[in-house]
């Protein structure tokens, strides 16, 4: 009788599981919708009814456009300035003992007042919002490429050295696989964070996209609206997940594949 590999059962159906988890999700909004009625949560359908309104009268497109610059912006000085900020304090005690202390106050700071503090800054221009995110997720960055880089295995490294491999090749073989690690996963939350801080932003500087059609939507007291747009963010941030962080993440972490335990 051949033997069941569970592991491999669950790696070739993760599709279907993805999809019986949005089921799900859906038919709760839907026991909800009917235990509170329109006003408090309308139906998932009414809500596609909603979504496809905004698309075909033109505010859908700008709007998603303008969130993702928004976003996609600050993340992306996040991730430089914090990986080579936690790389640099991972390698050197000084540049740790200076620049710990200034993450763990940043990330102290709730999202909403650096984005109140950005818009007395910037005022209701595109800028307070990649600012916002920038300096809301760098700190999460910079942590994990830190950490990363602090506890790359220090055998290998000798062993690298004493075999005169090539500086080239031990960076990419021995130190990259190690740091991505622990900075995937967080760049993983970082993006999920800056759609976030990024609406945020939007719904009160006033400087458009997603958070200035929610803030229509909550003066117009049209919850299916509102429960549109937060679909539309939420579409948009699974779509670049998708298309940007889990491809890097299989491709950086191929190396897996050979170590006990790991799927092939």
């Amino acid at each position: 009788m051949p033997r069941i590999s569970w592991r491999r059962l669950a790696g070739g159906g993760e599709r279907r599981w993805a999809m019986l988890g949005l089921v799900i999700i859906v038919g709760l909004w839907e026991i909800g919708h009917r235990a509170y009625g329109d006003f408090v949560l309308p139906s998932p359908w009414a809500t596609l009814l909603a979504l496809g309104r905004l698309g075909a009268g033109g505010e859908l497109g700008p709007a998603v456009l303008t969130t993702a610059r928004d976003a996609l912006s600050g993340f992306i000085v996040a991730t430089l300035a914090g990986s080579l900020l936690g790389g640099l304090a991972g390698r050197s005690r000084p540049a740790k003992a200076m620049l710990q202390p200034l993450a763990t106050i940043l990330i102290g700071v709730p999202a909403i007042a650096w984005v109140v503090l950005s818009l007395l800054w910037f005022g209701g221009s595109g800028l307070a919002a990649t600012f916002s995110v920038a300096v809301a997720v760098g700190p999460l960055v910079f942590v994990a490429a830190a950490q990363g880089t602090r506890t790359v295995d220090g055998g290998l490294r000798t062993m690298a050295r004493a075999f005169r491999v090539p500086l080239g090749a031990r960076i990419v073989d021995v130190y990259l696989p190690h740091v991505l690690s622990h900075l995937l996963p967080a760049l993983g939350t970082a993006l999920a964070m800056s759609w976030k801080v990024a609406v945020m932003a939007e719904l009160l500087t006033g400087a458009g996209g997603i958070g200035d059609g929610l803030a229509a939507a909550r003066a117009e007291v049209d919850t299916a609206k509102t429960m549109a747009w937060v679909v539309a963010v939420v579409a948009l941030l699974l779509i670049v997940d998708r298309l940007i962080i889990e491809p890097v993440r299989r491709y950086f972490e191929t190396w897996r594949r050979g170590l006990p335990g790991e799927a092939a």
